[in-house]
């Protein structure tokens, strides 16, 4: 009965788990770019506790179970919706595929694109002063930045008549996506499991393409969300159960030896 309760209460984390992970993934519904999260459980470590045989039948071995742990917590990565805002600096990936961009301490991460914006030297970055890798130097002054599905980067500064070519973007993609760290803001790390970026040109090699004037909008379905909150709830509750009636039978048990 003793272990029941230990057993019981891992439910109960693991759940808990589950529902602050169902939680981040509704407070960012409406996040550009945001890619839910998911819990996955395994079984933890059995134990054999007896061997039983009969007359000339082998031995059988029983085991006993030892609760639930999380065996990952990892991004889904499907595609959320494309939502279309006509603004210059706005760019989604349509399909597979990341920008690189350069962190604070010089080391790369990479995005999903969004928001992006012209930091004070005039090369292109994201909302938060990211600069792209390889590097876009649109200018200061430009009036009209357009890119083209392919990575393309023309630009109008606001004493030129035509749009001039100022580089491409790359897009990077991983063999196991589910395998990247996420650092929040919409930048991810590569991980062993993720493996190191393959770069290319967008929409050769299974890449995507980029989509300028479109945002993509969260993949957090609503309605599943929900549907995963109330079973979580409700495994929950069953653990707690377990917990109330382990302790009855252990009162019982107490009051018998009195």
């Amino acid at each position: 009965m003793n272990d029941a309760l230990y057993i019981a209460a891992t439910g109960m984390q693991m759940q808990q788990k589950s529902v602050d992970t169902i939680a981040n993934n509704l407070a960012n519904v409406n996040t550009p770019g945001f890619k839910k999260g998911r819990v996955t459980f395994e079984d933890m470590v059995y134990r054999e506790i007896s061997r039983l045989g009969t007359g000339t039948e082998a031995p059988a071995s029983l085991w006993h179970g030892g609760g639930v742990n999380v065996a990952a917590m990892a991004k889904v990565f499907t595609a959320g919706e494309l939502r279309k805002t006509d603004a210059q600096l706005d760019l989604a990936i349509q399909g597979d595929g990341f920008l690189e961009v350069v962190m604070a301490d010089g080391s790369s991460a990479y995005s999903r694109g969004g928001t992006l914006s012209v930091d004070r030297d005039g090369f292109l970055a994201t909302a938060d002063g990211h600069a792209l890798k390889p590097a876009i130097h649109v200018g200061t002054d430009a009036k009209l930045i357009s890119i083209k599905a392919d990575g393309q980067v023309l630009v109008q500064g606001e004493n030129e008549s035509e749009l001039r070519d100022v580089g491409r973007i790359e897009m990077s993609h991983f063999s196991d996506n589910s395998g990247l760290v996420s650092l929040g803001a919409n930048l991810y790390l590569p991980s062993a499991k993720s493996g190191d970026a393959i770069y290319g040109k967008p929409g050769d090699n299974s890449a995507g393409t980029l989509a300028q004037g479109y945002v993509e909008a969260s993949n957090v379905n609503l309605v599943n969300e929900m549907v995963d909150l109330m079973a979580a709830q409700r495994a929950y509750e069953s653990s707690v159960k377990v917990i109330q009636a382990s302790d009855e039978m252990l009162a019982l048990s107490n009051n018998l030896r009195k």
